[in-house]
C-alpha cells in the first residue's frame, strides 16, 4: 500500500533543485520517444521488424547493462524511488507468485503455440516494462491530485462512514418495540445490536487486504450494496432469526469503509493534511452511533413509520451512498492506478508487453490466506503496539455502545423523558467530538512544524501526547456521568454536559491512536486497522448484552465508577508508548523505524554519491526491515556490474522472518 511519508520538500530541496532540470529533460525524452514509437507503430503495423518502442525497443536490442542502455536512462528523485520501492514491497508482501504455491500444472510440458506458429523468442527483461509514476510530480499519484478532488472524495467517504455507523445504533432505539413485536425479552432484542457490530469484527479481516488486492474502490462498492440489500432484508423480516442474521451481515458489509476509508485518505493525503483527514473519518464514526437512538426514538413513535423504517431509512442511505461512490469517487491505490495507466499505454501503443506490477499476480489460495487473510490476525497477537492501544481503543469503543443503555437509563429511567428527546443528551458528546476535531486541527499545524524541524520525517509518538488529555477527560467525564445521574433532584443538563469530557476523550483518543497505527504500520496500515477494529468491535458487541443488568444491579453510580477506574487505569499506556514506542518499533517487522546501514561492500562512487546519499537519508529512516533489505540487496546486485534485481526477489519476507 503506498501510505509513506512523501512530503519531504524541506529535507529534500538540495535534491530537489538538483534533479528538477533532469526530471524536465527526462518527460521531453519520454515524450519524443512515445509519439516517435506510436507513429513507428503504426506505419510498420503490417512488417515484420520490431517498431520502435523508445526506452523498451532498447532495452530489447540491448543487455539492460550495456553502456547505451544505462545511457538511456536518467536519474531520477529520491522521493520518486522510494515510491517504487515501496510499491514493490507492498506488492511481494501483499500477494505474490512464489514458485512454492504453484499449482503442478507448471510442471507440465508446454502445449504447442498453435496456428502452426513457433514460439515467438524471449522478450526483454520484464522490469523493463513495468510503468511507473513519472516523477514524484506525477499528477496520476494520489497525493498530486488537486485538492478540489479530494475535499469532495473525503466528503462523500465521510458520509458513506456515517451511514454504517449510523445504522449501528439507530435500531437500539426499536429494541422494546422488537421484542413486544416477536414476543422476545428485550435481552434477546438487543441481539440485534450486537450482532451488528460483530459483522464489524469479522468484516475486515476481508475487507482490508482486498483493499490491497483489488484497491479501494471496488471493496466500498461491493460492501455498500450489500449494506443496502441486508438492510431491506432487515426490514422486510418475517421472523426474529431473519433479522438477526440480516443484521449481522449489514455489519459484515457496513464494516469495509471502517476499513478501508482510513487507507483511502492516507493514500491521497500526506502527513501535513492526514491528520485533518482522520478527524474527519473518526468523528463520523462516533457521531453516527449517537445520531441513531435521537433519530430512531422519534422513527419509532410515528405511527404511519414504526420500528421497521428505522431499517428501511439506511437502506436508502446506503444506497445513495453507493451511486455516490460509483460515480464520483476515483482509485486511490497506486498500485491499481498503474494498472489502469498500463492498460491506456498497451492500447495506444500496441505493445502488449506493457504491465504494472500488480498484474504479475498469481493469486494461490493458500498463500491468499497465509499472507493476506490471516496477517490482521499475525499483527494483533505479534505486535504489542497493536495489542495495547487495541486493547485500549477496544474499551473506550465499546463504552461508545455501552452509553446506549447507559443514556435511556438516566434520562428515561431517572428523569422520565420521552423517546427521541430522551436521545438529545447525546448531543453533549457530539458538542465534546466537535471540540477536540477543532483542537487537533489546529494542533495540527504545531505538529506540522516539527515535522518540516525534523526534515520531514515523521515520529509517531509525537500523536500521543492528546491521548493522554483525553483519557484523562474520558476518566473524569464518566465519574461526573455516574454520580450526577443517578438522583432526579439533579438537573439533567449536569449528566448531559459530562458529555463534553467523554466525547472529548473518545475522539481524541481513537484520532490520534488511529494516526499513531498509521504511521507506525505505514505499509500494512489496512492490516492493522482490520486487527484493531477486529478486536474493539468484538469488545463492543458485548458491552450491550451486560450493560443494563450491570447498571440495574451496581446502580448507575457504582457501574460508572467502575468504568471510570479501568479508564484511569488506561491512562498509561499512551505515556509509555510515548517513552518506549521507538524501541518497540525497532524490534518489530513491520513498523518502518529501520536505521540507515551503510553495506561494507558498497563502493563510493564519489561526491556526487555521498550528496545522494544524504539527500534520501530522510526516505531511509521510514523504511521497515524488509525495505531495508531490499535497497542494500539491489546495491549490492548494482554494484557487481549485474541487472539490478527485481525487488520480488531480493526483499525478504518479514512475515517468514523469526
Amino acid at each position: 500500500m503506498d501510505i509513506v511519508d512523501r512530503d519531504m520538500e524541506r529535507a529534500e530541496v538540495q535534491a530537489t533543485r538538483q534533479w528538477s532540470h533532469e526530471s524536465k529533460e527526462r518527460r521531453s525524452l519520454r515524450s519524443q520517444r512515445s509519439q516517435g514509437s506510436i507513429g513507428s507503430s503504426l506505419s510498420s503495423s503490417s512488417s515484420d521488424s520490431v517498431p520502435d518502442m523508445g526506452r523498451i525497443a532498447t532495452a530489447g536490442a540491448s543487455s539492460a547493462n550495456s553502456p547505451s542502455y544505462r545511457a538511456a536512462r536518467t536519474r531520477t528523485h529520491p522521493i520518486e524511488d522510494h515510491r517504487t520501492e515501496t510499491h514493490r514491497l507492498q506488492h511481494i508482501q501483499t500477494v505474490g507468485a512464489s514458485i512454492k504455491t504453484r499449482t503442478k500444472t507448471d510442471a507440465k510440458p508446454l502445449p504447442e503455440f498453435g496456428g502452426g506458429k513457433p514460439y515467438p523468442p524471449d522478450l526483454p527483461p520484464q522490469e523493463e516494462y513495468v510503468v511507473e509514476f513519472d516523477g514524484k510530480d506525477d499528477p496520476l499519484h494520489p497525493q498530486n491530485w488537486p485538492f478540489k478532488r479530494k475535499l469532495y472524495m473525503g466528503a462523500i467517504l465521510a458520509y458513506v462512514c456515517f451511514c454504517s455507523t449510523f445504522t449501528s445504533s439507530v435500531f437500539s432505539a426499536s429494541t422494546f418495540s422488537v421484542a413486544a413485536h416477536f414476543g422476545v425479552s428485550p435481552e434477546v432484542a438487543t441481539l440485534s445490536t450486537s450482532l451488528y457490530v460483530l459483522g464489524y469484527a469479522f468484516g475486515p479481516l476481508i475487507w482490508g487486504p482486498f483493499s490491497e488486492l483489488q484497491g479501494r474502490k471496488l471493496p466500498i462498492m461491493v460492501g455498500m450494496f450489500g449494506f443496502s440489500v441486508f438492510c431491506f432484508g432487515c426490514a422486510a423480516g418475517k421472523d426474529l432469526q431473519t433479522i438477526m442474521i440480516c443484521r449481522f451481515f449489514t455489519g459484515f458489509f457496513g464494516s469495509c469503509p471502517l476499513a478501508v476509508v482510513a487507507a483511502v485518505f492516507a493514500d491521497i493525503f500526506d502527513n501535513t493534511q492526514r491528520g485533518t483527514a482522520i478527524v474527519i473519518f473518526s468523528s463520523m464514526v462516533f457521531m453516527g452511533p449517537m445520531f441513531g437512538p435521537f433519530l430512531g426514538g422519534f422513527i419509532n413513535k410515528n405511527p404511519g413509520l414504526g420500528w421497521r423504517f428505522n431499517v428501511y431509512f439506511p437502506g436508502i442511505m446506503g444506497s445513495i451512498a453507493l451511486i455516490l461512490v460509483t460515480l464520483f469517487v476515483h482509485e486511490s491505490y497506486a498500485p491499481v492506478v498503474l494498472v489502469n495507466k498500463a492498460a491506456d499505454l498497451r492500447r495506444r501503443t500496441k505493445n502488449w508487453g506493457i504491465h504494472a506490477k500488480q498484474e504479475e499476480v498469481e493469486v494461490d489460495f493458500r498463500e491468499l490466506v497465509t499472507k493476506n487473510f490471516s496477517r490482521p490476525i499475525r499483527l494483533l497477537v505479534s505486535e504489542p503496539i497493536i495489542l495495547a492501544i487495541t486493547c485500549y481503543m477496544s474499551f473506550i469503543y465499546g463504552l461508545l455502545y455501552c452509553f446506549l443503555t447507559a443514556y435511556p437509563l438516566v434520562f428515561q429511567g431517572v428523569h422520565h423523558i420521552t423517546p427521541g428527546v430522551a436521545g438529545l443528551p447525546f448531543f453533549g458528546m457530539v458538542a465534546g467530538i466537535f471540540i477536540v476535531a477543532g483542537y487537533i486541527i489546529y494542533d495540527s499545524k504545531n505538529y506540522n512544524k516539527k515535522l518540516a524541524a525534523n526534515g520531514g520525517i515523521p515520529v509517531p509518538e509525537w500523536r500521543l501526547p492528546p491521548v493522554m488529555i483525553g483519557g484523562v477527560l474520558f476518566a473524569a467525564g464518566l465519574f461526573w456521568f455516574g454520580w450526577s445521574g443517578y438522583k432526579a433532584s439533579v438537573h439533567w443538563i449536569v449528566p448531559t454536559l459530562s458529555g463534553l469530557f467523554t466525547g472529548f476523550g473518545l475522539l481524541a483518543i481513537f484520532i490520534c491512536c488511529f494516526n499513531y497505527l498509521i504511521d507506525s504500520y505505514l505499509m500494512f496500515a489496512a492490516s492493522a486497522i482490520a486487527a484493531n477494529t477486529f478486536l474493539r468491535s468484538c469488545l463492543a458487541a458485548g458491552f450491550p448484552l451486560f450493560a443494563r443488568q450491570m447498571f440495574n444491579n451496581l446502580g448507575i453510580e457504582w457501574a460508572a465508577t467502575l468504568l471510570g477506574c479501568i479508564a484511569t487505569l488506561c491512562v498509561p499506556i499512551p505515556v509509555a508508548f510515548y517513552f518506549y514506542g521507538k524501541k518497540l518499533r525497532q524490534k518489530s517487522k513491520f513498523a518502518p523505524t529501520m536505521q540507515i546501514k551503510k553495506p561494507v561492500d558498497e563502493e563510493s562512487t564519489g561526491d556526487d554519491s555521498d550528496e545522494h546519499d544524504l539527500n534520501v537519508a530522510a526516505l531511509h529512516a521510514t523504511r521497515s526491515r524488509a525495505h531495508h533489505d531490499l535497497e542494500v540487496r539491489s546495491r549490492r546486485s548494482r554494484t557487481n556490474g549485474s541487472l539490478a534485481s527485481t525487488p520480488s526477489n531480493a526483499a525478504q519476507d518479514p512475515e517468514k522472518t523469526s
